[in-house]
């Protein structure tokens, strides 16, 4: 059983920087690749950020290029999203993710196989 849990979260003011972690247990080997999501309030989930688990390949939403960094240890079955000059608008709950399969052509859309239970991101302005 594939588990992921996310940790990093809390509350920063705008400009600040936090790092958030997601760690996987189970078979994590066998990803194709991982991503975050976030979901504000009254929003829709969407993408983040995502990297190729055997690749140096990584992809961000436009509203994150340039401020976000995402980086995998596969040796820690781990993933990081580095989060810089936040925004009042990056509050949200951030969930990784994991995909088996390159589902419909792309390694880094939805569908994933497995989630975390997500962290909260506050950021004041």
């Amino acid at each position: 059983q594939v588990q992921l849990v996310e940790s990093g979260g809390g509350l920063v003011q705008a400009g600040g920087s936090l790092r958030l972690t997601c760690a996987a247990s189970g078979r994590p080997s066998g990803f194709r690749s991982m991503g975050w999501f976030r979901q504000a309030p009254g929003k829709e989930r969407e993408f983040v950020a995502a990297i190729s688990w055997s690749s140096p390949s990584t992809a961000y939403a436009d509203s994150v290029k340039g401020r976000f960094t995402i980086s995998r240890d596969n040796a820690k079955n781990t993933v990081y999203l580095q989060m810089n000059s936040l925004k009042p608008e990056d509050t949200a709950i951030y969930c990784c993710a994991a995909k088996k399969e390159m589902y419909g052509g792309s390694w880094y859309r939805l569908p994933y196989d497995y989630w975390g239970q997500g962290t909260q991101i506050t950021v004041s302005s």
